[in-house]
């Protein structure tokens, strides 16, 4: 029988490592993929699809006037709509999947640097399978982009930290950061938990001084957008206050996004487990890798702590903003992994499991977004009739007949005046009283669509728009003949009197 020298069972041991490290990223995206098209686009997904199928000069011109801080995530996926022939919820959303897989396999690559490959292999398994990941692989936006750049960013941190020839990594890191911002201005809030970290290594003052020269590169090529983007600052959705309960309720979104289908207890199990772990970690971190620490632990803190500190005096704490702080609570609950008994290990992921596995079937439903759009397609589909128009109010709303034109060929938008394409910006210009009454006037039923989840300001202006058009229809001669209400829209069809009342096909 042949023996295996120590030697070669080691390379076979370290193969099967850098084998078994492609399985995270790949679960990332599996998961990521899996049920993309199941949850209803909301607005800010419907935003994006709209101004990706814009011609390039269209949406070069809505970037000088408003959103410019979403500029390259937007030229990204009008790419992606050129490539694949037009743009849809499928195609979307897979770049953000693709995102994710990429802040996966970036975070395996971390953790081997800081802990060796099972730290890394664990992280990674880890972050793939948080809920949270998936809900924003699954989103049509650049959070997920803003993530994996965070990681790999984070890794060229390492790397420079722990070499003697850093010169192509301190470029590596200035491109990175530049590409930080430019996906997500508030993305360069990384740049002061680097700083932490560096606070921490203590690595010299060579070291220091290119790192430092490197982060003001890449922020001097985000100033233009920076510049751009204060003048666009209408543009900034409304945020709540930062209240005690915040750092808490951050937390807790980093495990879940909190779906209203997912039970308070399961989000309290899942949030009470994390901190178990972490806890452990505290306990034993003499025996955790050092430079892991130094790392995850300003990761984690520090980002959300400044925009708090920032949001007391201009609220900006939106939990999506801090997404790129995810991968450090999976990297730190990695390395908890590392430090406590096989039995404990085991124990955590029981207790998990349950609230992970209810987490990811709630992120999958219908209505799991903030507008159900799909029921307002649905809804009109069942009950429709030839000459029906339509009548949208709410910030955004009537974007959804532009982002699903399918849905709504032959039906006239009776209170659009120009759209938003056609203007530059981000709204459609609503018909005036006279226009929206001499559009009434030649037509019998209008569906009234009615947008209700937005933030105050915009819903206050919603509500003065739906009363002023309740009243234009009023005073046509229309009345209520079916009603029906989903997650953030309102769904009426208004007719005259004279014409034949609807099926009694029950609403969806």
């Amino acid at each position: 029988m042949p023996v295996i020298s120590g030697g070669s069972a080691g390379r076979a041991r370290s193969r099967w490592m850098r084998a078994a490290g492609w399985v995270p990223p790949v679960i990332g995206l599996g998961l990521g993929v899996w049920g993309n098209t199941a949850p209803s686009a909301w607005t800010d997904e419907i935003v994006t699809i709209d101004v990706a199928r814009r011609s390039w000069p269209q949406m070069m011109e809505l970037l000088g006037q408003v959103d410019a801080v979403h500029g390259l995530h937007y030229v990204l996926m009008y790419l992606v709509g050129q490539a694949n022939g037009g743009l849809n919820e499928f195609t979307a959303r897979v770049p953000s999947a693709m995102a994710v897989a990429v802040a996966v396999a970036g975070l395996v690559w971390l953790g081997r640097m800081l802990g060796g490959p099972r730290l890394g292999l664990c992280a990674g398994l880890l972050l793939a399978v948080l809920p949270t990941a998936s809900r924003y692989a699954q989103e049509a936006r650049s959070f997920a982009f803003v993530m994996a750049v965070a990681v790999l960013a984070t890794g060229a941190l390492v790397k420079i930290l722990s070499s003697r020839a850093p010169g192509r990594w301190l470029v590596c890191y200035a491109v990175l950061t530049a590409l930080l911002g430019w996906f997500n201005v508030l993305g360069l809030l990384l740049v002061a938990a680097h700083a932490a970290t560096m606070v921490l290594r203590r690595p010299g003052r060579r070291v220091v001084v290119r790192l430092l020269l490197a982060q003001a590169a890449g922020i001097a090529a985000v100033v233009p957008l920076l510049i751009l983007g204060s003048a666009q600052s209408s543009a900034v959705g409304e945020a709540a206050p930062v209240t005690v309960g915040t750092p808490l309720s951050y937390f807790t979104w980093l495990l879940t996004p909190g779906q209203d289908t997912l039970p308070t207890v399961l989000k309290l199990l899942l949030t009470l487990t994390a901190l178990s772990a972490l806890t452990l970690l505290v306990v034993r971190r003499h025996k955790a890798p050092p430079l892991a620490l130094a790392v995850g632990v300003p990761w984690l803190a520090v980002p959300p702590l400044l925009l708090m500190a920032v949001s007391l005096g201009h609220p900006l704490f939106a939990y999506r903003y801090l997404l790129f702080c995810l991968p450090a609570l999976a990297l730190l609950l990695a390395t908890a992994a590392t430090v406590v008994r096989p039995r404990r290990q085991l124990v955590l992921v029981l207790l998990s499991a349950v609230p992970i596995t209810a987490s990811h079937l709630a992120i999958r439903q219908e209505d799991s977004r903030q507008w159900d759009t799909r029921a307002v397609i649905r809804t009109l589909r069942i009950h429709d009739a030839p000459g029906d128009a339509v009548l949208f109010s709410g910030a955004r709303c009537g974007l959804i007949a532009t982002a699903f034109k399918e849905a709504f060929t032959g039906r006239a938008d009776l209170g659009t005046a120009r759209t938003a394409a056609g203007l530059g910006a981000l709204d459609n210009l609503p018909a005036d009283p006279a226009l929206l009454q001499q559009r009434l006037a030649h037509t019998s039923r209008v569906w009234h669509i009615t947008c209700n989840h937005l933030s105050s300001g915009a819903r206050e202006a919603a509500t003065r728009a739906a009363a002023a058009q309740e009243q234009a229809l009023a005073r046509a001669g229309f009345s209520p003949a079916l009603h029906h209400s989903a997650r953030g829209v309102d769904i009426t069809l208004e007719q005259r009197p004279t014409v034949s009342q609807p099926s009694s096909k029950p609403a969806p």
